[in-house]
């Protein structure tokens, strides 16, 4: 496999464990409503960070892209898989250096943004109170694993983005093949090998010999 294919595969299968990821549970939290008791909520990654699943939209993008680029826009896009890596990985390395934010999860609760659904309610009232919130490693250390994988790939494929294939430089190729072949023709009409490679390129041999014989016989 070529070095610039298994890249683009390495940003992505990153993408894709990143968008696992999103849909994991983040956080749960508990609380406590003096009307309904005790309830138990949860948040996936896409809820608790909302720009996951925009970064790992954009890695996929750059998979895509980097199969069809030619050798510098691959280049790009390897350095912009990079930097979308890290951005993707600052979440859930946050997740996992520090205790989260229960502030933040009240508001994500009571404003109706985790349900994920516009005709739901709220999951949790205003005056509910937050007895506990835990964080789930397990679904950061994956995003973290995604992040990894596409930011190696990006930097591979940045540093080796390998050559443009045959076809990607075909018309260029076979016109300066054509130009050196017309030279040939001039210096040795009469070369069997410059015939061949005439015959090869659909170009006209018999041209100059033609209008070489023909000045010969006017004089």
């Amino acid at each position: 496999m070529k070095p610039r294919v298994l890249s683009a595969l390495m940003i992505g299968a990153g993408a894709l464990v990143v968008w696992i990821s999103s849909r994991m549970n983040w956080i749960t939290i508990e609380a406590f409503d003096d009307k309904s008791g005790n309830t138990t909520q949860s948040l996936v990654g896409a809820t608790w960070s909302t720009e996951i699943m925009a970064l790992a939209l954009a890695l996929l993008a750059a998979f895509a892209a980097a199969l069809v680029l030619k050798r510098i826009g691959r280049r790009v896009i390897g350095v912009v898989a990079a930097l979308l890596a890290i951005g993707a990985s600052l979440s859930p390395l946050n997740l996992l250096t520090q205790d989260p934010d229960a502030e933040r999860a009240r508001t994500l609760l009571t404003s109706g943004v985790a349900s994920q659904k516009a005709n739901s309610g709220t999951l949790l009232s205003d005056w509910a109170e937050i007895t506990s919130i835990t964080s789930h490693p397990l679904a950061a250390v994956v995003a973290m694993v995604g992040c990894a994988l596409a930011l190696v790939g990006g930097i591979l494929l940045a540093m080796r983005p390998g050559v443009d294939t045959p076809r990607a430089n075909q018309y260029e190729r076979r016109q300066a093949r054509a130009e050196r072949i017309h030279a040939d023709l001039e210096e040795s009409p009469e070369s069997g090998r410059v015939m061949w490679d005439a015959l090869d390129e659909d170009i006209d041999f018999t041209d100059k010999p033609d209008s070489t014989n023909k000045s010969a016989g006017q004089s």
